[in-house]
């Protein structure tokens, strides 16, 4: 029986504005926590839309995009 490697990245180390790593553990625990939830989700309308018959790279070019379209309500004026 074939098993698949679940290649898993690690989560980044997260960093502030300035560079400085972030040290606050709660912090670190929610950033870690929702990157795991976006991957998840990510990956699985990866598989969604291959079983449907989509264009891997098609996919790929919408998930990048949608991340590149985020907006920063925080940023400063």
């Amino acid at each position: 029986m074939n098993k698949i490697k679940s290649v898993r990245s690690a989560a980044p180390l997260w960093r502030q504005s300035d560079g400085a790593p972030v040290s606050c553990v709660e912090k670190i625990k929610v950033l870690n926590e929702n990157y795991a939830e976006l991957r998840q989700i990510a990956q699985d309308a990866l598989e969604d839309a291959l079983l449907m018959g989509c264009s891997e790279d098609q996919v790929r070019e919408a998930l990048h995009l949608l991340v590149d379209e985020l907006s920063n309500p925080y940023r400063p004026d």
